[in-house]
């Protein structure tokens, strides 16, 4: 596992002020994008550029920040397609019962309580109410999207790296 964890990408700017429109990738924005944290605009490979969130917002379906230091659309404009990441070092460990970061359920197996495999989980998405995790079968055939709710997902065993689920009528077909 790398040391560095996706938690959203600049898709474009909005304004003139140095805001970013954010597609986010974590569960956490309020946390993850709080005044005051350190994030890191990846760019060019490995090149990572640490900036301190000054402002966040949500607005329609994306997440709006600012940096400080960054106070122009015309110093936030070369970083549009770049990924922002996290280190690891950086995560709350006092995470809820039932709750798990994208990085801990992205891929693990994902088999029927009768042991059927089903494939290994590639994408976590957050439509709405609930996450829903799209599964890759091995066969490489059509994915899978297995609604990340208790009826579905009975046990996430993070030692064995696989997933327990009972499908709902029509989930596999």
């Amino acid at each position: 596992m790398t040391d560095w964890l996706n938690v959203g990408k600049i898709v474009n700017t909005h304004g003139i002020h140095g805001e970013v429109r954010i597609i986010s990738k974590t569960d956490f924005p309020e946390q993850r994008y709080k005044a005051g944290n350190v994030l890191y605009i990846l760019k060019d490979g490995n090149d990572r550029l640490p900036v301190t969130v000054r402002s966040w917002r949500q607005h329609k379906q994306f997440d709006l920040v600012s940096f400080e230091d960054m106070e122009n659309v015309n110093l936030v404009e070369t970083y549009k397609g770049s990924l922002l990441q996290v280190h690891t070092s950086q995560l709350d460990d006092h995470l809820g019962e039932g709750e798990f970061y994208y990085h801990e359920i992205i891929g693990l197996s994902v088999e029927t309580e009768e042991g059927e495999l089903v494939g290994t989980v590639k994408e976590i998405l957050s439509p709405g109410a609930n996450d829903v995790w799209v599964v890759q079968p091995e066969d490489k055939g059509k994915e899978v999207l297995i609604p990340y709710i208790d009826d579905v997902v009975k046990e996430i065993k993070l030692n064995d790296q696989k997933i327990i689920i009972t499908p709902m009528e029509g989930l596999l077909d």
